[in-house]
């Protein structure tokens, strides 16, 4: 660090421009083609596997599911948050991870069962199973907007 820095300074009195972009300068012609969006407003949306989110046998679970309301709320189940998870195996069988809202809910034993035979009686589903899970436990967080606007929460 003993060497000492020494900054040069020049002083001039004009700087030429640089040359400016011609079109008359280019010697090559080269053809633009317009395909850049050809390929992507023919390409066709991907099919959704059935059993998987957005395809048909999953978004049919999800009305069934959508049908059935809570006693003593009036909002179906899916939007109250009660369901936490739907997997559909590719042989047709159903999986739901559920909750009620307290463990003491008065449909806590005919709830699940419900579910049940609602998945169960969608075309495609073979077998429906449910699980009625406590953790994480629920809470109106959980709720869609949907839901909370029709409960006045919004």
């Amino acid at each position: 660090m003993n060497e000492e820095r020494r900054i040069a300074v020049e002083e001039v009195d004009a700087v030429a421009a640089p040359p400016k972009a011609r079109v008359e300068d280019v010697t090559e012609t080269f053809e633009r083609k317009r395909d850049y969006l050809t390929g992507f407003l023919t390409q066709k949306p991907e099919a959704h596997p059935a059993g998987e989110p957005g395809g048909e046998l999953y978004e049919a679970v999800i009305t069934a599911l959508k049908e059935i309301y809570d006693p003593e709320i009036p909002v179906n189940i899916y939007d109250l948050g009660l369901i936490y998870g739907v997997d559909i195996s590719a042989d047709g069988h159903a999986a739901v991870q559920m909750t009620l809202t307290t463990p003491h809910c008065p449909v806590a034993e005919s709830m699940p069962g419900e579910v049940e035979l609602r998945v169960g009686s969608v075309p495609g589903i073979g077998h429906a199973e449910v699980n009625l899970v406590w953790d994480p436990p629920w809470d109106p967080q959980k709720m869609t907007d949907d839901a909370k606007l029709e409960l006045g929460m919004l």
